[in-house]
C-alpha cells in the first residue's frame, strides 16, 4: 500500500478515537446543559468530570470489533451480512460488551444480538419487517461503519456494499442509507478534499426521500450563515428527537455530523467543538466527524490545533471475547485496515511488524513517561518524526533514571466503566520481548514489567541492564498475576541530556511456561480480583475457587473461559478438572473469541476433540476413556502446527489433523454444570 494512503488511513483512526473521547463524557447531554456547564468544548472535558480520557466505549469498540468479519473471512468481496451477523455472535459477551444492552424491543443492537443468537440471520435480524418501523432508524449504523469504508480507499462502490451489508445486521432503511452516505465520504475522501464535492457524490448512494430532503435543507442552511449556533436551533425545531419515534434516531444525529463538516471548513478542532457541542449522541457524532476529517485533512491537520493526540497517545480499547485484541492502539488498528484493503484489491499481506514500530509521524501507541516510575523522573518529552519514538531526557545521571511505559493490560479505572471491560493482558510471564534501541554512549537500558498482585497491589518485575542496542528479556514466572504495563528505563552514570530513539518493542509465540497454581482467592468478598480480570468469561458465573483455582458454571451449552492471546499458536494447555455435573467439558485452545476455537472435552465415558466455527461443531476425534479415580481428571491438549492430541490422566486419548486455527488462547469449556480447576498450565511447544 502506498505510504501515504496508510497514513491517512492512520490519521482516519486516530481521528475516530480522538472524536469518541472529545463526545463521550457528554453523550446524551442537551446542547443547553453543554453550553451552561462548558460554553463551547474546544479540549477534553474529562478532568472537569473527574473521568478518564481513555476509557472502554460502544463507538470504538464495534467499529473494530464488527470490521473483524473481513479478516475472519477470508476478506470476501463482496460482504455477505450473514458472515458480519457470525462476527457478532464470536466476539459479543453476553449483556456485557460493545452494544447498548436497553433489551428486546427498544435497543436496535441488542435486538438485532438476540435475533442472531435465536437463529435470525442477517439482514433479517435488523430488518423493519421483524423489528418494526422505528427501531431500525437508530444511530448505531453510522456508528459502526467506518473501518470498513477506509478499507475501500478511493471505491466508493465496494464502501456503500460492505456498510450497507454490516450495518443491515441492526439496522434498516434510513440508517442503512445514512451510513453509506458517510461510508462513501470517507472512501473518496482519500483523494478529494472538498465537504461538497463528497457530499454531491456520497448522495448518489443514497434513495430514502426524507434522508435527501434533510441533507439538502442543512446545506441551505449552513450556506446561508456562518453561525453553527443557528443552525443547531433549526435542526432542533425541524429534526429533534422529539420528530422522531424511539431514542438515539439517526436524523438528529446525522444532521449535527453534516453540519460540523461543513460549518467547520478545514479546521479539525473545530469539527470535534461542533459536533461535541451540539448534544444529543455526542461521541458518536464527534467520532464519525473525526474519521472522515482525519482522512481529509491528514495528521497535519489533527496537529494543528489544541494537543488531542497527546492526551491520548494513540491508546483504545476494543472490547471482545478475543480479550488480548482488547489491548490495543490506533496503530495496530490501522495496520489491520490497510492489511484489508491490500487484501481486497488483490496484493500481497504486508511483512509481520513489530508490535511497536511507531510507524507513523506522532505515533506512541500508548507509550508515555511511567506513570509508575520510582523517584525523579528524567523523561521529559516522548515524540516521533517518523523514524522511532524519541524519548528526551534532561537530568539523566546517577540516581536518578527515567523510564517510559505502555498499558500491556486494563488500567485499574478503566474496569469501573459503563461498558463492561474485559480483555486479557498482551504479554504473558515466559514470553521473550526485545527491543531495538539507539542511545548515546554510556546510557544503560533496561526492561520492566509492573505486575497486578494478589491484592492488587503494583509489584515490578525488572531485566538486566545492558549498554547493547538490541535487548532481550523474558519475561520471570508470577504465578498467574497479571502484567499491567511494559516499560524500558534508562541510567547513566553521567549527566545525559539528550534523545534515545526506541526503534521498535516486539515479542511473539506462545510463553515457554505460563503456570498458576493452586488456590489463590484470599477472600471470599472479593471475587473480581484483576489476576481473575486476566480471564474473558462468556460462561454465566466464573470466579476464583474456595478449594482450588478456577470455578465456571454455565446453565446451557458453550460456557467458555479464556486468556492469551492470537501470538500463541504451538503450545499444550493443561489442567486438573474436577467435572461435578455437566453435559461435558474441557480446554479450548487457538481460540479466537468464544465461537471459533478447538476443545478437548470429556462428555461421560468419551473424550473429544472439537473445532467449532460459529455454528458449525465439528468433531474431529472421538475415544471412548476409562472412568477415572474419584476426583480430578487431568487433562493436556496440545496443538503443533496442523497435529492436535489430547491426553487424559497422562494417557494419550485423541489425535487429528486439522488447520483451521493457527494460533489463538486458552482455557475452558463448560456445557450445562460446573467444572472446577486445579491450576492452568501452557507450555511452547518448538
Amino acid at each position: 500500500m502506498e505510504r501515504t494512503i496508510e497514513e491517512k488511513i492512520y490519521a482516519g483512526v486516530l481521528g475516530k478515537i480522538l472524536g469518541v473521547y472529545h463526545g463521550r463524557p457528554v453523550e446524551g447531554w442537551t446542547y443547553e446543559r453543554i453550553m451552561e456547564t462548558f460554553g463551547e468544548i474546544d479540549y477534553f472535558v474529562n478532568d472537569r468530570m473527574k473521568l478518564p480520557i481513555v476509557l472502554p466505549d460502544d463507538d470504538i469498540s464495534g467499529t473494530f470489533a464488527f470490521f473483524r468479519a473481513l479478516e475472519d473471512n477470508g476478506y470476501p468481496a463482496p460482504l455477505d451480512p450473514a458472515a458480519v451477523g457470525r462476527t457478532w455472535l464470536n466476539y459479543i459477551v453476553d449483556e456485557k460488551t460493545i452494544l447498548w444492552w436497553g433489551g428486546l424491543g427498544r435497543s436496535t443492537e441488542h435486538t438485532a444480538y438476540l435475533r442472531l443468537r435465536d437463529g435470525v440471520p442477517a439482514p433479517l435480524s435488523g430488518s423493519h419487517d421483524l423489528n418494526g418501523p422505528w427501531m431500525p432508524a437508530q444511530i448505531g449504523a453510522q456508528i459502526f461503519m467506518d473501518a470498513f469504508a477506509m478499507a475501500s480507499p478511493g471505491d466508493p462502490d465496494r464502501a456503500a456494499q460492505m456498510v450497507r451489508a454490516a450495518a443491515s445486521v441492526s439496522h434498516d432503511g434510513i440508517a442503512l442509507d445514512a451510513a453509506v452516505l458517510l461510508g462513501t465520504m470517507e472512501a473518496l475522501a482519500f483523494g478529494e478534499p472538498d465537504v461538497d464535492r463528497l457530499l454531491d457524490a456520497g448522495l448518489r448512494y443514497v434513495s430514502d426521500r426524507h434522508l435527501l430532503r434533510v441533507v439538502g435543507d442543512i446545506r441551505e442552511q449552513c450556506a446561508a450563515t456562518d453561525d453553527w449556533h443557528r443552525v443547531r436551533a433549526w435542526i432542533a425545531a425541524n429534526h429533534g428527537y422529539a420528530h422522531y419515534d424511539g431514542p438515539c434516531h439517526i436524523v438528529p444525529n446525522h444532521a449535527v455530523v453534516l453540519m460540523a463538516l461543513l460549518m467547520a471548513g478545514d479546521d479539525f478542532g473545530r469539527s470535534l467543538t461542533i459536533a461535541t457541542t451540539a448534544g444529543w449522541d455526542t461521541d458518536c457524532n464527534a467520532g464519525n466527524v473525526g474519521c472522515l476529517n482525519g482522512i481529509r485533512l491528514g495528521l497535519a491537520a489533527i496537529d494543528r490545533g489544541p494537543d488531542l493526540r497527546g492526551a491520548v497517545g494513540d491508546y483504545m480499547y476494543v472490547v471482545t471475547a478475543d480479550g488480548a485484541a482488547g489491548i490495543t492502539d490506533a496503530v495496530r488498528e490501522t495496520r489491520a485496515v490497510a492489511a484489508a484493503a491490500d487484501a481486497l484489491n488483490g496484493r500481497p499481506q504486508p511483512a509481520r511488524r513489530p508490535k511497536y514500530g511507531f510507524d507513523y509521524p506522532g505515533s506512541v501507541q500508548g507509550f508515555a513517561p511511567c506513570p509508575r516510575h520510582d523517584g525523579r523522573q528524567a523523561v521529559a518529552r516522548l515524540s516521533n518524526d517518523g523514524s522511532g519514538l524519541e524519548v528526551l531526557f534532561h537530568g539523566l545521571s546517577r540516581g536518578i533514571t527515567g523510564s517510559i511505559s505502555t498499558p500491556v493490560f486494563v488500567e485499574p479505572f478503566a474496569a469501573q466503566s459503563s461498558f463492561a471491560m474485559v480483555a486479557s493482558p498482551t504479554l504473558y510471564p515466559g514470553q521473550t520481548v526485545t527491543a531495538e534501541i539507539d542511545r548515546p554512549t554510556g546510557v544503560r537500558a533496561r526492561l520492566y514489567a509492573i505486575v497486578y498482585g494478589r491484592d492488587d497491589e503494583m509489584l515490578r518485575l525488572n531485566g538486566s541492564w545492558s549498554e547493547e542496542r538490541d535487548l532481550l528479556w523474558t519475561v520471570p514466572d508470577t504465578n498467574g498475576l497479571p502484567l499491567y504495563r511494559l516499560g524500558v528505563e534508562f541510567a547513566s552514570d553521567g549527566r545525559c541530556d539528550g534523545v534515545v530513539t526506541v526503534r521498535s518493542i516486539d515479542w511473539s509465540g506462545a510463553p515457554a511456561a505460563y503456570e498458576i497454581r493452586g488456590m489463590l482467592i484470599k477472600s471470599i468478598w472479593n471475587l473480581t480480583p484483576f489476576w481473575v480480570r486476566a480471564w474473558v468469561s462468556s460462561a454465566r458465573h466464573f470466579a476464583p475457587d474456595f478449594k482450588y483455582t478456577l470455578c465456571i458454571s454455565h446453565p446451557d451449552g458453550n460456557g467458555v473461559v479464556t486468556t492469551g492471546s492470537r501470538d500463541w499458536d504451538d503450545y499444550s494447555v493443561a489442567s486438573s478438572l474436577d467435572f461435578s455435573i455437566n453435559d461435558g467439558a474441557g480446554l479450548v485452545a487457538r481460540a479466537r473469541g468464544h465461537r471459533r476455537y478447538y476443545a478437548a472435552m470429556l462428555r461421560g465415558r468419551e473424550a473429544l476433540i472439537i473445532r467449532r466455527r460459529d455454528d458449525e461443531v465439528t468433531v474431529l476425534s472421538r475415544i471412548a476413556v476409562d472412568p477415572g479415580a474419584e476426583g480430578k481428571r487431568d487433562l493436556q491438549f496440545s496443538l503443533a502446527g496442523d497435529r492436535l492430541t489430547l491426553k487424559v490422566d497422562g494417557k494419550p486419548a485423541g489425535e487429528a489433523r486439522d488447520a483451521a486455527f493457527a494460533s489463538g488462547g486458552a482455557g475452558f469449556i463448560v456445557e450445562k454444570g460446573t467444572v472446577v480447576a486445579d491450576g492452568f498450565l501452557v507450555h511452547a511447544i518448538r
